[in-house]
């Protein structure tokens, strides 16, 4: 790897700080990756109880607003390391393209899973009955908290800074395989399930934030996509319940948890794979095409450390 620099567009992977080229790169953004997860959780994870233990449980709105409140200070803390350990402006959260891409996340996490349950309904593998209107205040902070909290560590932090120590290929299958075995000690989690997440959001939430250079459509994907499968249709979330629903999605009877999901949830589904799988594969296409998975030969201050390494 002397003479090679891995490059990715306009995917700011980081190179001043302590991820500045030079000897050891490598083990530099692996100990940073790990510090950098640790601080992250220590923002949110305490906060996030706090608030839990003493706010009301019949205060939903309270509630909500708490989990949003964490999740932006998640957002605070991720732009304050960036600045103060890396050295420079955390562009994969740029404000200015926020709107835009968030909204078209949203959009395609609500639609993809609306296609699975179309699959999963039109092949008889599940059942749905609409209730009618509830309150969505539980739902849609976890969905949010999700949404922003995971993005931030799975690809803002472990993808980038896989992708900085050993290249592309290395940093979406490493993170795709963290997200999927993260998701192992949940109530109906498989080896099936992991696959199936690993692939739908490890790959194709990692492929979005390689296109843009941000995480704005992986948090709208993310979010949207649990409260879709959770509060409209009422179906398990990675083995959990996310609360009050519009609807309640159940598995028939006898079939296997590889084409419904089991107790996991329709998104460990043979159907889940398939759409995800698509539409990760066609932003992988879109990032190839864009020039994110390309090499460039090293600066020669890349290749002055080499040699001084090497020597």
């Amino acid at each position: 790897m002397s003479g090679i620099a891995t490059y990715s567009g306009s995917l700011d992977l980081g190179d001043k700080g302590i991820l500045k080229p030079g000897p050891l790169l490598w083990l530099r953004s692996i100990a940073w990756m790990v510090g950098f997860s640790i601080l992250l959780v220590l923002s949110f994870g305490p906060l996030g109880q706090f608030m839990s233990d003493t706010l009301p449980k019949d205060a939903p709105e309270l509630r909500f607003m708490a989990r949003v409140f964490g999740a932006l200070v998640a957002l605070a803390v991720y732009v304050l390391l960036v600045r103060c350990v890396e050295k420079r402006a955390a562009t994969e959260l740029s404000i200015g393209a926020a709107p835009r891409e968030l909204a078209l996340g949203l959009l395609l996490g609500m639609v993809m899973f609306c296609a699975v349950m179309a699959i999963l309904t039109g092949s008889g593998l599940y059942e749905v009955s609409f209730k009618g209107f509830e309150p969505a205040w539980k739902s849609a902070g976890a969905a949010i908290e999700a949404g922003i909290v995971e993005e931030l560590l799975v690809r803002g932090v472990i993808l980038r800074l896989l992708w900085r120590a050993f290249g592309p290929a290395a940093a979406f299958v490493g993170s795709a395989m963290l997200f999927g075995a993260g998701h192992l000690p949940n109530n109906g989690a498989s080896l099936f399930a992991a696959i199936c997440l690993a692939i739908e959001a490890g790959v194709m939430l990692g492929a979005f934030y390689a296109l843009t250079g941000r995480l704005w459509i992986s948090i709208g994907i993310h979010a949207a996509w649990n409260f879709t499968q959770g509060y409209v249709f009422g179906a398990a979330v990675s083995g959990g319940s996310l609360g009050a629903s519009f609807a309640t999605s159940t598995a028939v009877s006898g079939q296997p948890d590889w084409l419904t999901g089991g107790a996991f949830g329709p998104e460990a589904s043979l159907a889940a794979l398939a759409v995800c799988g698509t539409v990760g594969l066609a932003a992988m296409w879109l990032s190839w095409k864009a020039g994110r998975f390309g090499t460039r030969p090293a600066s020669p201050a890349d290749e002055s450390h080499a040699a001084l390494a090497t020597a």
